[in-house]
This record gives C-alpha cells, structure tokens and sequence, in this order.
C-alpha cells in the first residue's frame, strides 16, 4: 500500500468513510479537501448496473457543462482545404495534415479533443490503436464527426466545456466537472447536469439498480462518497 503525505492524511481525516454525503455536503468538502498545489480537476467516478458486454446496456454521452471545465482545452481537427480554414478560424489548436497523423500514430496525444469531418475517417481510422484507449477517437455518435459546417459550433463547445462520457469495461463512469477553485454553486450546476444526463442514459434494458455508486474526489484527494439515492432525486 503506497504510504500517503500528511497533506492527504489530513484531507482524508475530514471524510467519514461509512457515511453517504449529500450533493451540498459533498460539494463543500470537495472544496476543503484539495491537496494540490495546483488547481486541482474536480472528478465523478460511478459504478452502474450495466453490462458493458452488451450492445443495448452502452451508456455513451456528451454533454456542455453550465460553468465549464475550469481549464484550458486543446482541439485537434482532421480535416483539410476549406474545413481545415474553417477549422483554424474558430479556434483550433491543431489541423492534423499528414505530418501530424503520422506523429500521432508515433504515440503523441498532447491534445484533449479530437474531431473529424467524416471524409477524413479513412486516415482517422488507422489511429485507433493509439487514440482509443485514450478516448480521442471522433466518433459520430459523441458529435466528434461532423461536417466541416459544424466545426466552429463544436470546437467552441469543446473549448467551452464539453464533457463526453462511457461506460468502461468494468461498468464505471469517471467525467470531470470542474476545478476545486470554483464556487460551490457552480460545482453544484455542474454536478447536476452530469447526473441528470446520466439519468436520462438509462438504457431501457437494464433492470434493477441503475446507479450503485456515487464517488467525488479532486485530483490525487480522497474520495467521498455520495447518497445516491439523493444525488439521483
């Protein structure tokens, strides 16, 4: 067991670990248990009753928190010609050209969002190794490929706070919702909108319990568990 700095020991002595916080509770905590230096990313993991093995029990979603993400966010976009123009006017950080596509198939990923337009797919697709275990695959499902026409709305977006979340193969979800430096009403927006949109989610094949676990951490700090039943009133 890796032995903890007295810093987190600390932060840790604040939460009881047999209770089940509320939304509020947690949100002030949250607050008083960052043990960074740095601004520290405020994160949701949750256990579902799912079965990712399943086609019809994938929880996929996207979704633009009210308040952002806090943190300044790197746009990638396959495109070319005029989609590329486009692209490099509303913001983009990078046009992946053939030079990029073939460092990024070396292994690079400094980046935090990919997207596509769908006749750039062909050579998105051979990326898959690299940017799928990451998740950085466009993808059409999550918005990621889209027509050059939508390119600005979606890079704006992304930039703005767009947060896409899955299901793992261990039935989890983890999605950020903001920095620990924020007021807790805007962590409290954001907390919000995540579990209402995982709420509406719900595949309609699951049975039983839909949410087994609710955990709220920072960065490197120590998990408090929510009350799920009031976390999804």
């Amino acid at each position: 067991m890796p032995k903890r700095g007295r810093k987190y020991l600390e932060a840790a002595a604040k939460i009881d670990r047999e209770k089940l916080y509320s939304r509020s509770e947690a949100v002030k905590l949250i607050k008083e248990t960052a043990v960074t230096k740095f601004d520290p990313t405020v994160e949701v993991h949750m256990r579902l009753g799912v079965d990712p093995r399943h086609a019809d029990q994938q929880v996929r979603e996207v979704l633009n928190l009210p308040h952002g993400l806090g943190k300044t966010v790197r746009v990638l976009v396959f495109a070319e010609g005029e989609d590329a123009r486009m692209a490099e006017e509303a913001g983009a950080d990078y046009i992946a050209d053939d030079e990029l596509i073939k460092k990024i198939q070396d292994g690079w990923t400094d980046f935090d969002v990919a997207i596509a337009v769908p006749s750039m797919m062909g050579k998105v697709g051979r990326l898959g190794r690299v940017l799928g275990p990451r998740g950085l695959m466009p993808n059409p499902r999550a918005g990621t490929v889209a027509p050059g026409a939508d390119l600005p709305r979606l890079i704006q977006e992304s930039k703005a706070g767009r947060v896409e979340f899955r299901v793992d193969r261990t039935a989890n979800i983890h999605a950020p919702i903001g920095k620990a430096s924020f007021t807790e009403e805007q962590l409290m927006d954001n907390l919000n909108h995540l579990l209402e949109t995982i709420k509406r989610a719900r595949p309609a094949s699951v049975k039983g319990t839909y949410v087994h676990r609710i955990v709220m951490a920072n960065t490197m700090g120590p998990g408090i568990r929510l009350d799920t039943s009031e976390a999804l009133s």
